[in-house]
C-alpha cells in the first residue's frame, strides 16, 4: 500500500465529492473559509483587534498559506490548467488568496479576504444540496421569463425618479438641501424606497405633496415586481409538472406525479415517461 495517494487519486479526491476521503477534504475545506472569514470580521472590531489583533494576524496567514497550497494543488492536478485558471471557482480560488498579500503593500486590503465567501459555494456541493434546489430553478426560470417586464420596470423607474428630482430641484432648490438635479434624483430614490434617511427634506407645501405622493408610490413600487416575479413562477412550477404529467390510456386522465406507475383514478399502468 503506498504511502502517499497516487495523482489520479488525489485528483479524484480534491475534485470530486463522492467517497469517504473527497467528503472529508471538502468539509475540512469548508470549515477553514468558514474560520478565515469569521477571523476577518471579528478582526473589524476595534476592541477584538486592540486585544486579539495578533492571534488575528497569524491565524489568517495560516489560512492563507493553506488556500495557497489548496490552489496550486487543483492547479497542478487540474488537465485543462487555463481552463481552471479562468473558470468562476479558479478566479474565486485565486480572489481568496490575493488580499493577504496585498496586506504587505496596501492597508486594510486584508478585508478584502471576505471575497473567501463565495467559496461557500462549494457547500452545495459539499452537503449535495442539489435536490433542495428546485425553488432556485423556479425563481431562475421566473427572473428570466418576466426579464422584459422587469426592464420596463425599471425605465419606468429611472423616468419617475429623474422627473420627481428635476421637479423637487426647482420647487425646493439650495435652500432645502436640494442643490443639484442628482442630488434631487437621490432623494427621490430615498423616498420612492420608502427609506428616508431624512438628510434632505422638502420645506414648501409643493414639495410637501410631491414627497407624499412619491412616499405612497412607494409602496406600489414594492408590489409590482413582486407580482411580476410570484406569477411567473407559478406559471414556470406548472409547466414543470405538466412537463412530466403522463395521460392514462383508460380513464384519459392527466397524473402528475411523476414517481407513479399506476393511475390514481382507474388503476391502469402508465405510460413510462419520455
Amino acid at each position: 500500500m503506498a504511502l502517499f495517494p497516487t495523482k489520479s487519486r488525489l485528483a479524484h479526491i480534491v475534485f470530486e465529492h463522492d467517497d469517504r476521503a473527497s467528503k472529508t477534504f471538502d468539509v475540512v475545506l469548508l470549515v477553514a473559509i468558514l474560520l478565515s472569514v469569521g477571523i476577518v470580521i471579528l478582526d473589524s472590531v476595534k476592541e477584538l483587534h486592540d486585544a486579539y489583533g495578533t492571534y488575528f494576524y497569524v491565524l489568517e496567514w495560516a489560512f492563507t498559506i493553506l488556500f495557497t497550497i489548496e490552489y496550486g494543488l487543483r492547479l497542478w492536478l487540474s488537465k485543462r490548467k487555463l481552463g481552471y485558471i479562468f473558470s468562476f471557482y479558479g478566479l474565486v480560488d485565486l480572489l481568496a488568496i490575493i488580499p493577504t498579500y496585498l496586506s504587505i503593500f496596501f492597508i486594510n486590503t486584508q478585508f478584502l479576504v471576505v471575497i473567501r465567501s463565495l467559496r461557500l459555494l462549494r457547500v452545495i456541493m459539499v452537503l449535495k444540496l442539489g435536490r433542495y434546489l428546485k425553488d432556485a430553478e423556479f425563481l431562475s426560470d421566473a427572473l428570466r421569463a418576466s426579464r422584459n417586464k422587469i426592464q420596463i420596470f425599471i425605465a419606468s423607474m429611472i423616468t419617475i425618479v429623474l422627473i420627481a428630482g428635476t421637479v423637487m430641484y426647482i420647487v425646493e432648490g439650495p435652500e432645502s438641501g436640494f442643490t443639484s438635479i442628482p442630488m434631487s434624483m437621490y432623494w427621490a430614490i430615498v423616498t420612492l424606497t420608502t427609506v428616508g434617511f431624512g438628510d434632505i427634506t422638502p420645506l414648501t407645501p409643493i414639495g410637501k405633496l410631491m414627497a407624499s405622493i412619491i412616499m405612497l408610490m412607494g409602496y406600489g413600487i414594492i408590489a409590482v415586481p413582486t407580482g411580476i416575479v410570484t406569477s411567473e413562477m407559478t406559471q414556470a412550477k406548472s409547466r414543470r409538472k405538466l412537463a412530466t404529467a403522463r395521460l392514462c390510456r383508460k380513464c384519459e386522465q392527466l397524473v402528475m406525479d411523476k414517481e407513479a406507475y399506476f393511475c390514481k383514478y382507474c388503476g391502469e399502468e402508465l405510460p413510462e415517461l419520455k
